[in-house]
């Protein structure tokens, strides 16, 4: 609790870095529109933006952003010149996996097409989440889509690429959740499929999550991902992170795993950690030559 407070208490001390602008409507999904806060810096701009996938366990509400706002997200990348765009994908109460990946690209789509409202450069973005926001973050830099510049929709004109993922323990592979099992059916079915996997065959299940399960996605990639994971990760095992490092790197792509010893899910000295992904996103984002460091490499 006093740890808690002292979050509190941190976070309005330098609350005065932002002003939030809550619940932009960044699309319309059924009848129902998507939400996203946008942080924009008080201090000057670095004309970068960090998109920050907001969910946790699949549920994505305002309490999230208050996690994330805990864990200083907006605070210490706003105070550097960042915009930060939290967007909310929705819950697994109402979409499945597939459809969330869909809500985060027309997220990045929305971030790029009011760029200039902004001021930012929509061809060096960040992308970010944690737990179940990185489960949706990796998957969504891994399945990129391109522009249409012909669709009637003026968002589908832009491409949801981005040029740096950062995430916080990632949940990789639907496949192999723990002890080389299957996650559990109440949780996983209605990740996989509308009304979840009672009457599904086997091998539907199986395709289903292996397409949502980003380490079953990974191909040819120039995106450098950083993961941030715990070694004592009671809920996500680490191994999802190294699985996913190694084969991006086996892909030839780049990605480096960042260890918190002891560190569970999520852990109290988060908002350090943070910090040290805002350092990378500052290198990644940044015009000129990029990290030397060999690719697959641990930082500590």
């Amino acid at each position: 609790m006093a740890f808690a407070m002292a979050l509190v208490q941190d976070s309005r001390s330098v609350a005065q870095s932002f002003h939030q602008r809550r619940d932009t409507v960044f699309a319309e999904v059924h009848g129902t529109g998507l939400l996203m806060d946008v942080f924009v810096p008080r201090g000057p701009s670095n004309g970068l933006a960090i998109v920050d996938v907001v969910s946790g366990a699949w549920y994505s509400d305002r309490s999230k952003v208050r996690d994330h706002s805990l864990a200083g997200m907006y605070e210490i990348h706003c105070q550097r010149g960042y915009t930060v765009f939290a967007i909310r994908p929705g819950s697994r109460t109402r979409y499945t996996a597939a459809e969330m990946d869909h809500h985060v690209k027309l997220g990045i789509r929305w971030v790029k097409a009011h760029a200039p409202d902004h001021a930012i450069d929509p061809d060096r973005l960040g992308l970010t989440g944690a737990s179940a926001g990185g489960h949706l973050a990796t998957l969504a830099s891994l399945t990129p889509e391109d522009a249409d510049p012909a669709s009637k929709d003026p968002l589908m004109h832009h491409s949801t690429r981005v040029r740096a993922v950062g995430v916080f323990f990632p949940p990789t592979d639907f496949l192999d959740w723990k002890d080389g099992k299957r996650g559990d059916l109440k949780i996983l079915g209605p990740l996989l499929f509308q009304g979840g996997a009672q009457g599904r065959s086997e091998s539907e299940i199986t395709a289903q999550a292996r397409s949502v399960s980003p380490l079953h996605r990974v191909g040819r990639t120039d995106v450098p991902f950083l993961l941030i994971h715990g070694d004592a990760d009671p809920v996500v095992p680490i191994s999802h992170s190294e699985r996913l490092r190694d084969a991006i790197v086996s892909a030839g792509g780049r990605a480096e795993l960042m260890v918190k010893k002891g560190g569970g899910h999520p852990w109290l000295t988060l908002p350090v950690e943070v910090a040290k992904l805002a350092d990378w996103f500052d290198r990644e984002l940044a015009p000129g030559p990029k990290d030397t460091r060999p690719a697959g490499s641990q930082s500590p």
